[in-house]
């Protein structure tokens, strides 16, 4: 007698799923409801797992927005400050090219922008002054390379217009000239 393939003792269910599933084919109903609290079972695992995930996912939403929310109120003055700098520019020009017989009225320039830095300097933003510095591509905007006796190479020997940042963010880098080195 010539057995089918894949058929035969040899051929037993492997595991109680598989058996569950042959007694629920047969019509066992006790087979047919553990079939179906198993199936339920898996169901629930799924489900819970699906949870769990996308409880995560908004526990990382609700941080991320948290954080830009933070970033936005810090850094909102950021437009506003970009308009006031040229204008502390024009009052740092003003106090260079202030002629004899105009102290008191520099003397009043001099106190409105010390005012006007105080100012800026009480909400977070920070003059960067970079003579003598080491280039910082990071925080200064080179525009000139000369060769110098006095500075290092790669250091700062001219600011032509002062840098700011915002707390830690770069509101408008220094404009510099950067030693070559000596001059021989």
């Amino acid at each position: 007698m010539s057995q089918e393939a894949g058929k035969g003792p040899c051929n037993a269910p492997q595991n109680q799923d598989d058996r569950l599933d042959e007694a629920a084919a047969a019509g066992d109903p006790l087979a047919v409801a553990l079939a179906e609290i198993e199936r339920l079972r898996k169901e629930v695992d799924d489900s819970r797992d699906l949870f769990l995930r996308d409880r995560a996912e908004l526990e990382n939403f609700k941080k991320r927005m948290q954080r830009e929310r933070a970033d936005l109120l810090r850094y909102a003055t950021d437009p506003l400050l970009r308009d006031f700098l040229p204008i502390i520019d024009n009052l740092e020009r003003a106090l260079q090219h202030a002629g004899p017989g105009s102290e008191a009225l520099a003397e009043g320039v001099r106190m409105v922008l010390k005012g006007f830095i105080e100012a800026l300097d009480r909400h977070g933003v920070k003059r960067i002054d970079a003579i003598g510095e080491p280039f910082d591509p990071t925080k200064h905007e080179a525009i000139a390379h000369i060769g110098s006796d006095i500075h290092p190479a790669s250091h700062v020997t001219e600011q032509h217009q002062v840098g700011y940042q915002l707390h830690d963010r770069l509101i408008r880098p220094a404009l510099v000239s950067v030693s070559k080195g000596k001059t021989s």
